[in-house]
């Protein structure tokens, strides 16, 4: 279970050429190759609705693009497996001990002064808790966490400040859905823990430190992969106003393969010590090349894991690294690894909505859903640092899943009722108005319901789908005749 050591200082021969091209190139493709969208926290610049049902699993499994990505990975990881402990792996090795000899050394003092730099910054923001996107009106929040950046600085008070963390996290589903702060919850887990075991006497304990903030790292990135495979309209907003960022791909393989990258450089952190510190370089990477186009919030946002990513690659006290890998025949096991953590991850965040949303006792779902009990009507969350007060709807041909043809039609009529509402001219006569107002509503209805029976298949659906066409045109008749919309002004397009 525990990684083999390769001392620091050691001389290592030359690299053999084919060895290093192989190994060299594959990290290369990881960091060009793979998507990078993925590393910009999608819910601090758009809109969202962590209450709304997600994709299946057996839709996301049967995306070619995902096992497309999978293959591509599973590839490097095997490949470095094999590779870890010949000639070519022994001197990546050497090469990176000596590039980080310095962070080696120095691992915690950079750590603590990014941690209070970070908690500074907050307290600066103002009305977060502990992240951009999580805002607050309590004025007690922000200098709460100046208190955390003074505690993180002192040894012995570390403890404590990781007490506080965990405390604020507590508080914070007063305020938000528990399933959205699960977001932050293995990353807060993970910094909390690292300053607790850090704050403690030398032992070892003490030594296992950087594993805990390596561990809640590596399972945060592996669960918010997880909503570019179940919620990938929360996307489109985003890859439509910088299509830039997709590198010409259809937006729908984009973000899968940004999920698939996600997760498994995720789970290469839990692996052994060749494939951790090169799956932390190409996350550093990736994630630091989303800070120019996102801004300084990405930058804030990401601060913490940045800079544990760095120390990762430095991978100190590498005895002490809690892997989850065997010791002999690590290639073997990488695909019966990755799938059981793929597997894991998909399986709780799909059964944990469902137990949180549709299997809660109402009386304890009110205190689990304090962020979408605002928004009854849709569950949307404001969310978006920037831009969280509209309700995206999506464009059609957005998406490539199976089924997404009809679901972009309705997608697209639904924006069209949108558009169609808000050109109504409010006369103050409420009779009128509301069935002005009414008629698109209902139009909207009547099309997303034919959508749905030209290629539905469930006979209950295709029933209830019937009905809405007959009940909503039969009141659409009789609110014109009260004088709403015109037909021919009325009528949603049919895309």
């Amino acid at each position: 279970m525990f990684p083999i050591s390769f001392p620091r200082g050691r001389a290592v021969s030359p690299l053999p050429r084919l060895g290093s091209k192989t190994v060299g190139n594959a990290l290369a493709f990881m960091v060009v190759g793979v998507p990078s969208v993925a590393f910009a926290h999608v819910k601090w610049f758009e809109a969202y609705e962590v209450s709304a049902k997600p994709v299946s699993i057996q839709t996301t499994l049967s995306l070619p693009f995902f096992w497309v990505g999978i293959a591509l990975v599973l590839g490097f990881f095997l490949v470095t497996s094999f590779l870890e402990n010949q000639r070519p792996g022994r001197v990546v090795m050497g090469r990176l001990d000596k590039a980080t000899s310095l962070l080696s050394k120095k691992a915690d003092g950079f750590l603590v002064g990014v941690l209070c730099a970070f908690f500074l910054a907050l307290f600066a923001m103002g009305g977060t808790f502990l992240t951009p996107e999580l805002k607050t009106d309590a004025a007690w929040v922000p200098w709460m966490q100046l208190v955390i950046a003074g505690l993180i600085v002192a040894r012995r008070t570390r403890p404590l400040a990781a007490a506080m963390i965990v405390l604020l996290w507590v508080l914070t589903i007063g305020s938000y859905d528990l399933f959205h702060l699960f977001d932050y919850l293995a990353l807060g887990l993970g910094v909390a823990g690292y300053l607790l075991l850090s704050g403690l006497p030398d032992g070892a304990w003490h030594d296992r430190r950087f594993a805990a903030l390596r561990w809640g790292v590596a399972l945060a990135l592996t669960w918010s992969s997880m909503e570019k495979f179940m919620y990938p309209q929360w996307f489109l907003p985003l890859l439509e106003e910088k299509p830039f960022l997709a590198f010409g791909m259809p937006f729908g393989p984009y973000t899968t393969m940004a999920g698939v990258a996600e997760f498994t450089l995720g789970f290469g952190l839990l692996w052994s010590p060749l494939i951790r510190r090169l799956s932390a370089v190409a996350l550093f990477a990736l994630m630091f090349a989303a800070v120019y186009p996102f801004g300084r919030v990405d930058l804030i946002g990401h601060a913490t894991i940045l800079a544990a990513l760095l120390v990762f690659v430095a991978d100190p006290l590498r005895d002490q690294a809690l892997e989850i890998a065997p010791r002999r025949r690590r290639a073997l096991f990488v695909p019966a690894g990755l799938a059981v953590a793929l597997a894991m991850t998909m399986g709780s965040y799909v059964g944990l909505h469902h137990l949180i949303y549709e299997s809660t006792d109402p009386h304890v779902a009110t205190l689990l859903r304090a962020e979408s009990s605002k928004h009854p009507e849709t569950g949307a969350a404001p969310g978006a640092f920037w831009r969280g007060q509209t309700h995206y709807h999506g464009k059609a041909g957005a998406t490539r899943a199976p089924g997404a043809g009809a679901a972009a039609a309705m997608l697209a009529q639904m924006q069209h009722m949108h558009d169609a509402t808000n050109a109504v001219q409010v006369t103050g006569d409420l009779d009128h108005d509301f069935t002005a107002l009414m008629i698109p509503h209902h139009q909207a209805a009547v099309d997303m319901a034919n959508t749905y029976l030209e290629s539905g298949a469930d006979p209950e659906l295709r029933r209830l789908a019937q009905h809405i066409v007959e009940t909503q045109q039969q009141e659409i008749r009789q609110m014109r005749a009260y004088g709403g919309t015109p037909a021919s002004a009325s009528s949603a397009h049919a895309h």
